[in-house]
């Protein structure tokens, strides 16, 4: 499990990676004594073949993230023998044609360059196209002929990746379904975001998906939950004895949660103004980190145990209310002679849109462990930076001797965790210690682990780990469907609310901190944004 494979020292064994042992479970048996778990596989199992399908090959997604992310478990020796990929989508293609536009997003790794060349070539030999409609038959029946012609007689393994908006998906996978599964070994299905709009449309499309899938078919994407920092808060938390005597009410103050880009919509206006910041971020990236964070300690390590205390902690949740959100949506502002674009600017957002762009709110979870504990959660475009954060403020010391060398402005004494996902990996912990020299005057300092410094290994991809998770059948990082209700539930009754009674959000600069709302908001919970420090 990958996360035994984070909780080790510096110098990594190579048998202990996610990578080498994904490899050697595809390719061979393990030996007990290699891995803490037993990994039961086909004796055959060397014999089978994966065909990855990118459904809506020729998008952005696909060229961007996908076909860079599967290159990259290649180069890593992470796929089996036997695999091919195949681009699937409505624009006529050749082969030739798929391989130039997929080569000119493909890299390598930053430590590893050697035989680069020779590697993408050997790659893109195993890619190929096949032009169809997504909601035709007869098209699928024809990319299943191509696929046995590649598998040759082997156990078939088929994973469909659905890189197409969320309209076409059930006639996608009614399609690969009926037509292009595998007759004797698995088939798997990832779904992207967005999964419905509200809880009534993510109902019906989950009840859709299970017309033609089981729930061990369809894994849907968060890529967050892919992240480096996000699935090391699990091991931070639970193999070290310092963290989780303190993860709790008694201990922690407020927690934060902030997403923040420096770019507005640019050009994917038309998609957002259907769905705005908060189904777009909050409902699921920040929320599934929250639940995350939060979750009591799991029986395992194995994907359902974990998945088990993440709904429980949704479910513990308080519905959100709007007296405990803030709405903004970015404005034209002129800075340095440059003029940015408002929201409403771009071409295909409607001039009186109220989308949120901005949103914040204050979220409680009503247990043992977190009652009355603020989780205070933002996120926003076309901010001061770009940053995706876990800020855990813990209490200030009772009756703190040192109180007066900190003046009136405790929260300048208060020790402060931050786990920084993106960009420029961290995680550091805020203490108070003694300036060296004779007078006894106190600093605000950080320990700090920045990822770039300790480890000269490049950081995978998001994607590369939930492929990698997906083949594998590994479901830890994926989400399940009653996971999903959960999160629904929470957001629905606000959502519909916002929109019925036609909220105006709060306008703020292109390029600002965002709306002065969401500093309001905050203190009335006596919580100032750590994001907004002066060691920011």
């Amino acid at each position: 499990m990958q996360d035994g494979a984070m909780a080790t020292t510096a110098t990594p064994i190579e048998n202990e990676t996610p990578f080498k042992r994904l490899k050697d479970g595809l390719l061979s048996v393990p030996s007990s004594i290699e891995y803490n778990e037993p990994v039961a596989l086909d004796i055959n199992e060397k014999e089978s073949a994966v065909s990855i399908t990118v459904v809506g090959a020729s998008g952005d997604l696909a060229k961007k993230k996908i076909f860079p992310a599967l290159f990259a478990l290649y180069y890593e020796d992470c796929l089996p023998k036997h695999f091919t990929v195949y681009g699937y989508a409505r624009s006529k293609m050749t082969d030739a044609e798929l391989r130039n536009m997929v080569s000119k997003t493909l890299t390598c790794r930053i430590d590893k360059r050697e035989n680069c060349s020779e590697k993408m070539e050997q790659f893109l030999k195993r890619c190929f196209y096949h032009s169809g409609q997504y909601d035709s038959q007869e098209n699928f029946a024809e990319l299943d002929k191509k696929l046995k012609e590649h598998e040759g007689g082997r156990v078939s393994n088929r994973l469909f990746y659905l890189s197409i908006p969320p309209n076409i998906f059930i006639d996608s996978v009614r399609c690969a379904s009926l037509s292009a599964s595998s007759g004797n070994g698995w088939t798997r299905v990832i779904v992207e975001k967005p999964f419905g709009r509200d809880s009534e449309s993510s109902a019906a499309l989950t009840k859709a998906l299970k017309q033609y899938l089981e729930e061990d078919q369809i894994f849907r994407i968060d890529h967050y939950l892919g992240k480096e920092l996000v699935e090391n808060l699990s091991v931070l938390r639970f193999s070290n004895l310092i963290f989780e005597p303190l993860w709790s009410r008694q201990y922690i103050r407020n927690v934060q949660l902030i997403f923040s880009e420096d770019f507005g919509t640019e050009g994917r206006g038309g998609y957002f103004d259907n769905y705005g910041i908060i189904r777009d971020i909050m409902q699921n990236h920040l929320l599934q980190i929250l639940a995350l964070f939060a979750m009591e300690t799991p029986v395992s390590l194995d994907a359902e145990d974990i998945r088990n205390e993440k709904v429980k902690v949704l479910r513990s949740m308080r519905p959100l209310q709007l007296e405990n959100v803030v709405v903004g949506q970015y404005k034209s502002h002129t800075k340095g002679g440059v003029t940015y674009p408002a929201y409403t600017d771009d071409k295909t957002v409607p001039k009186d849109s109220l989308t949120p762009t901005f949103a914040a709110a204050a979220v409680f979870i009503d247990n043992a462990r977190w009652d009355g504990v603020p989780f205070l959660v933002k996120a926003g475009k076309a901010l001061h930076t770009k940053r995706a954060e876990i800020r855990v403020q813990f209490r200030h010391v009772p009756g703190n001797l040192y109180n007066r060398n900190f003046g009136t402005d405790l929260d300048r004494a208060t020790n402060e965790l931050v786990i920084r996902v993106q960009p420029d990996e961290a995680i550091y912990l805020k203490i108070n210690n003694k300036v060296p020299g004779l007078g006894m005057r106190l600093d605000r300092s950080n320990l700090n682990l920045h990822y770039a410094a300790r480890y000269s290994k490049e950081i995978p991809d998001a994607y590369e780990r939930l492929l990698l998770d997906a083949i594998a059948g590994e479901r830890r990082l994926f989400i399940r469907s009653d996971e999903l209700d959960a999160a629904w539930a929470l957001f629905t009754p606000l959502l519909k609310e916002l929109e019925e009674k036609k909220i105006i959000p709060e306008y703020y600069p292109h390029g600002s901190r965002g709306p002065v709302g969401a500093h309001y908001l905050a203190a009335r919970y006596n919580v100032r944004w750590g994001d907004v420090g002066a060691d920011q």
